[in-house]
């Protein structure tokens, strides 16, 4: 069983698996060191955090066909930080951020992630599509001596002619062959018509000198004291869970491709452990990237060499390769992510904003809405709350009761629902205690008590019968909703 299951990571398709993660590999570079740039650090750190992180959550995380690296919405967390402090401030925080990760992990807090509603998954996918194809545009501008400004002319013209070529390739390939990846025939048929015609375009080149050595082992260079934990704990805090929320959001959307089910814990002890070895060795912080993991699934990336190769070809390019992927033509690798951008959409969703419950459709445009303009934690949190008041709100109006006369003297009140803070109000209201008889009971079989609101209000229901001088009986509590109100002290007549 062990080694079938060894088998089905590993080995299965290997070919296919090697080319999805080799096409893989050419989507990260250019991302790693943008966002390395847009951290104000050496594109170096962000390639060498890339290698560290996709191999080695690769070959022990949870998601076997899922591509972690160097992510933006890490970069974003710690610019404040790198700008006040320093590099080695980033690289201890990368380490602590790591730690959190992986105690994260570690006490099997992963299935969190199924609290998530499926609308803010929508919004989620949605959000990061938008900002995928946006982050492209910025490789439609250029630097004059009076700022950045957009291409115009011959670059402008050749730009968009190359981008074009690449959706083209990547839509129509497959319709003549399967055999290869369409995105990786994309960007080598690309980079091999601009290398021929000498192209007047920007390349992979044009970017970053990527030419390296191994990293290296380094303790990051920061007192061990109070002070430097005052300063790196915030920023860690941030980023574990940024990359938490990225990653198990990615980890779901693969098991729905995939239709498989992976470990989200152990897949956030390994993106921890990544993370802590990434800082030791020079490189950023990291986690799951969904336009490079739709990049490897559409190609067939689906076993653990997908993403080990994609690692190990970063390296490959710092070390020895960077000559010949640096031709490159930035144009084919923008519009292999413009396809991504429009594979990854959720494009049903547009058809169902009519159909779901408003407040479903309202979860799905907040959520996309805020992870374009803010960031990815902000709008999760903002999808969640949402999610949950609406829930609350609609589970509140469930609360009723019905009332029986049948007995002389006596009135019967039978509530249905569940009895908690947003019902609360409400259940107070079903009462009469003016105008009911001298008996009242209430029949609560039917009844469920969710917390300390509905201990505080069945506490005021008897109080209010006390006031009227008249006698309340309560009946057929359950054994749960008996044990919160003598936990509380409060004394309902059975």
């Amino acid at each position: 069983m062990i080694n079938h299951a060894f088998r089905d990571e590993w080995f299965s398709n290997p070919r296919k698996n090697f080319l999805a993660g080799l096409t893989t590999s050419f989507a990260l570079v250019p991302e790693c060191i943008a966002f390395a740039l847009v951290a104000q650090l050496n594109p170096l750190m962000g390639l060498y955090g890339a290698f560290i992180i996709c191999a080695l959550t690769a070959v022990f995380g949870g998601r076997p066909g899922m591509i972690s690296g160097a992510a933006g919405s890490m970069a974003v967390v710690i610019v404040a930080l790198v700008a006040r402090h320093g590099v080695q401030y980033l690289l201890a925080t990368v380490v602590l951020g790591g730690i959190l990760m992986a105690v994260f992990g570690l006490l099997r807090l992963g299935k969190l992630i199924r609290m998530v509603p499926h609308p803010v998954m929508l919004g989620f996918v949605n959000g990061l599509a938008i900002v995928i194809a946006m982050a492209q545009l910025e490789h439609f501008r250029e630097k004059t001596p009076h700022g950045e400004a957009w291409l115009q002319g011959t670059p402008l013209m050749i730009m968009c002619g190359l981008v074009l070529l690449t959706m083209a390739i990547v839509y129509l390939l497959p319709r003549l062959t399967k055999a290869v990846p369409p995105a990786l025939v994309a960007i080598l048929g690309v980079g091999v018509l601009g290398y021929a015609f000498q192209l007047p375009t920007r390349t992979l080149g044009d970017l970053a000198q990527i030419a390296g050595g191994l990293p290296a082992f380094h303790v990051p260079t920061v007192p061990l004291d109070m002070e430097t934990l005052r300063i790196v704990l915030p920023y860690a805090a941030l980023m574990a869970m940024v990359g938490l929320l990225e990653t198990l959001l990615t980890f779901n959307l693969t098991d729905d491709i995939t239709e498989t089910r992976g470990q989200p814990n152990r897949e956030c002890i390994a993106l921890g452990g990544a993370n802590i070895v990434s800082g030791l060795f020079g490189g950023m912080g990291g986690c799951a990237m969904i336009g490079q993991t739709m990049i490897n699934l559409s190609s067939g990336g689906r076993s653990r060499l997908s993403g080990l190769t994609s690692g190990v070809m970063i390296l490959l390019f710092i070390l020895f390769l960077s000559p010949l992927i640096a031709h490159i033509p930035l144009a084919a690798l923008v519009g292999v992510m413009f396809v991504v951008a429009q594979e990854t959409f959720a494009w049903g969703s547009l058809r169902v904003l009519g159909k779901v419950p408003k407040q479903d459709a309202l979860v799905i445009v907040a959520v996309t809405v805020v992870t374009v303009f803010t960031d990815l934690a902000t709008a999760v949190l903002c999808g969640v709350v949402i999610a949950a008041l609406s829930f609350a709100w609609q589970h509140a109006l469930e609360m009723r009761a019905d009332v029986d006369d049948g007995e002389a003297g006596v009135r019967t009140y039978r509530p249905h629902g569940t009895l908690f803070f947003a019902s609360a109000a409400h259940f107070q209201e079903l009462f009469a205690p003016a105008t009911d008889p001298a008996r009242v009971v209430v029949d609560c079989r039917h009844l469920h008590m969710a917390d300390h609101s509905a201990i505080a209000a069945m506490e005021s229901l008897v109080q209010r019968y006390d006031k009227a001088g008249k006698h309340l009986q309560v009946l057929h509590l359950s054994s749960r909703s008996r044990m919160l109100l003598q936990r509380a002290g409060v004394d309902v007549q059975a």
